[in-house]
């Protein structure tokens, strides 16, 4: 289901939040980002200098599967999802600012089009276009997020992963191990979102 044709837009967007949690860790332990891309492939970069790496590293994987989480979870409150878009919002400014190729320019501004658009929906109409569309992106967010684990650094080992390097600057585990370590963190986070969501809201 992930591999259709229909989902790539979205898929880049994930890359792109994947690439903005390298980012904000960055920038939040004293680093400074140069760039981000992201690649009609499903590749994406951040090019940087400072910042911690062990902080860095996972939170390209970790950070879209939180975004994700957060997404699912505020989905359910009308109020909640409308301060969630504002968020995501802020997020495509950043990475506008930041980005260096235009394909990644592009599927931020659609994004930002299609959370205008179903905001508007959503004030207008009794349609909850804004709440499904948070929803069904959070899932896609974190269903990606786990997948892009499982495939680069437990089912096939990328040597230039996140993993594999974070087990350069932390050798305490192979990359397979830190894959499996995240992977766990990364359905935790979806399934307690989702669990929260039902309970709370």
């Amino acid at each position: 289901l992930l591999q259709h044709p229909v989902l790539k837009p979205f898929k880049l967007i994930t890359i792109a939040l994947h690439e903005f949690g390298h980012a904000s860790a960055c920038v939040l332990t004293g680093g400074k980002v140069e760039s981000i891309t992201v690649e009609a492939d499903e590749g994406g970069l951040t090019t940087m200098r400072g910042g911690v790496r062990w902080i860095t590293l996972p939170a390209g994987y970790l950070g879209s599967c939180l975004w994700g989480g957060l997404m699912i979870f505020f989905s359910k409150d009308s109020v909640g999802v409308q301060v969630m878009a504002g968020l995501l919002g802020g997020v495509c400014v950043l990475v506008l600012w930041w980005s260096d190729n235009w394909l990644v320019r592009g599927v931020i501004v659609l994004f930002m089009a299609l959370i205008g658009a179903f905001w508007a929906i959503q004030l207008t109409t009794s349609f909850r276009g804004l709440e499904y569309f948070v929803l069904l992106f959070g899932v896609m967010s974190c269903l990606y997020s786990i997948w892009d684990i499982w495939d680069d650094t437990i089912r096939r080992r990328v040597n230039e992963s996140d993993a594999s390097q974070f087990a350069k600057e932390c050798p305490c585990c192979p990359s397979r191990g830190w894959g499996l370590i995240w992977s766990v963190i990364a359905i935790a986070v979806a399934a307690g979102s989702a669990t929260a969501a039902v309970y709370i809201w």
